[in-house]
């Protein structure tokens, strides 16, 4: 099962020294019965798209939450074996958490298909956006329209040995 790890750029740079994101447990996104039902369609690329986006807005977060991080997203694409990510069924489906799972255990980084960072002309918008993360979480419709301003800019596709010229 593909997995959608967001993390941030020091997140990416601690998990290439150690070999492996984690520990566990991990949030990650992926292709749940509830975000098929929400996305409705059956094209499973169309549903990996939205599963990465979905963790491309978990990682705004956790940028959010660091005025030192960097400010471009990041998420590493893994598989893990059927199983091993695990959807909570009694977590309501609200908008933030459609496609969430739960991994107990940290992942090798050698099992990473690919890693999906922002270019560095999305920068100026992705801080932007989480700066204003706050206000639209509470309703503010301008600030909706700030952090939606960084979901414009598609992340970019990594190999995995790509990592040591992402995190610099």
């Amino acid at each position: 099962m593909r997995v959608y790890v967001p993390l941030t750029l020091s997140g990416l740079a601690a998990a290439h020294r150690a070999g492996e994101v984690g520990p566990g447990p991990l949030t990650a996104y992926a292709v749940t019965p509830a975000l098929r039902e929400w996305y409705v369609s059956d094209d499973i690329e169309e549903l990996e798209y939205a599963a990465l986006n979905r963790a491309a807005a978990a990682s705004l977060r956790l940028i959010a939450g660091n005025p030192d991080e960097p400010r471009r997203r990041t998420v590493v694409a893994v598989d893990v074996p059927d199983g091993a990510a695990v959807a909570d069924p009694d977590h309501s489906p609200d908008g933030a958490s459609l496609g969430e799972v739960r991994i107990e255990a940290a992942v090798a980084l050698a099992k990473a298909a690919a890693v999906h960072v922002d270019a560095d002309d999305a920068e100026k918008d992705v801080a932007a956006a989480a700066a204003a993360l706050g206000a639209a979480d509470l309703g503010d419709d301008d600030a909706q329209f700030t952090v939606d301003g960084a979901e414009d800019h598609e992340l970019l596709w990594f190999g995995v040995q790509e990592i040591p010229n992402l995190i610099g």
